[in-house]
């Protein structure tokens, strides 16, 4: 592994870690599986990440397509903090390549002028500690592949008692995965499918990878995680898949690792696949408990029963969510069901945020000092 001493604190165009030299001359990014192996010049398939003048860089260290206050339970995190707001940013590509992308404009993007916000690391943790945000998420694309922005936003976030959130496919290496998630407080890892045809075929990647990164964040990492599979008809929403996915997780990971299954809308390549019915959320949330899965929810429908948590011993509304509101809160002190007194796994407070379903588009150059709509640059 190449690993530059520090990154220039004012530079957008930084050394990277994790690469070699090959024989021939050609520079091989270690990253992430897919192992680009570029020539001078060239940039890898994320885009952001290129081999010039002998050194591997990072082209977006810095740099953002923008910035957005969200409530936690957007990203989607159930067990983490409820109700609190987090401060969301992305910058540009990523190391897949699905075809149902959400968020294409961005994750897709070849063009470095979409990244028109610039903030450092300390910047951002300022302005999350000015705004009342409880944690940052490195979101809309995935982190992975600015992990020297990432880690190093991370460290200053830490350094004022903001947490940090990896909203990612867990596409990353053996060598990368340590350092990465070492300085992440949660995560939600988007379990895309549980077939290789459909990571080959939908995604152009691989889910062994995926596996062995959920492996080690439940044995070997203190990271809060929880799962989101986007339910595509046709693609990944059989019963037999999901079944087969949910056994894994519970066998694998553990019966308390929440999982989203989630809505898909036609985007990106795929705007002739039509919209998951709100019934195939509700199976596979039915297949899951079934199965073991002791917190499986419904997402990007309305669905209080499927959004909300409930107890798995005795059965009790502990967390209602209407919509990204919280109603009834049947937690006591210590995290446990007030009922019968399960502890239940996560990241909770005494009592949960009000932050509600704002969603808070911000100017860091103009932040402002508490979540409030009226100070933001607009709202949608």
């Amino acid at each position: 592994m190449n690993t530059p001493e520090s990154v220039p604190a004012h530079d957008t165009v930084v050394p990277a870690r994790y690469w070699h030299l090959l024989d021939d001359g050609r520079a091989q990014c270690d990253l992430c599986p897919r192992f680009c192996k570029l020539h001078e010049g060239q940039r890898g398939l994320c885009y952001v990440r290129g081999y010039e003048h002998g050194q591997m860089k990072l082209y977006s260290y810095g740099r953002s397509s923008g910035f957005c206050i969200d409530p936690i339970e957007k990203k989607p995190l159930n067990h983490f903090l409820p109700g609190t707001p987090v401060l969301s940013f992305g910058t540009a590509g990523c190391n897949l390549a699905c075809k149902f992308c959400q968020n294409w404009d961005m994750s897709k993007s070849r063009e470095m002028d979409t990244l028109q916000d610039r903030a450092m690391p300390e910047d951002l943790a300022r302005v999350a500690e000015q705004t009342g945000c409880r944690s940052v998420a490195f979101t809309y694309n995935d982190p992975v592949i600015f992990l020297e922005y990432a880690v190093d936003t991370a460290k200053a976030c830490h350094e004022r008692g903001i947490k940090t959130v990896a909203v990612t496919a867990g596409y990353i290496t053996e060598a990368a995965r340590e350092e990465f998630f070492r300085h992440m407080d949660a995560a939600n890892v988007d379990l895309k499918a549980f077939t290789e045809r459909f990571y080959r075929e939908v995604c152009g990647a691989q889910l062994q990878p995926v596996l062995d990164t959920l492996v080690y964040l439940k044995h070997h990492t203190r990271v809060w995680f929880e799962l989101t599979t986007l339910l595509i008809p046709g693609q990944n929403d059989s019963d037999e898949e999901i079944d087969r996915m949910t056994q894994w997780v519970v066998r694998e990971l553990g019966p308390d690792v929440p999982m989203h299954f989630t809505a898909f809308h036609p985007d990106w390549k795929m705007r002739d696949t039509p919209p998951t019915p709100p019934a195939t959320l509700t199976r596979a949330r039915q297949i899951a408990l079934r199965n073991g899965v002791q917190f499986a929810y419904t997402g990007n429908v309305i669905d209080p029963e499927g959004a909300s948590t409930w107890c798995p011993t005795c059965g009790a509304l502990l967390i209602e969510r209407l919509g990204y509101e919280i109603g009834h809160w049947g937690l006591d002190a210590r995290g446990a069901c007030a009922g019968c007194g399960t502890v239940i796994p996560g990241v909770f407070e005494p009592m949960p945020g009000q932050f509600g379903a704002r969603r808070i588009p911000i100017r860091l150059a103009r932040a402002p000092h508490s979540p409030d709509p009226a100070h933001s640059t607009g709202t949608s």
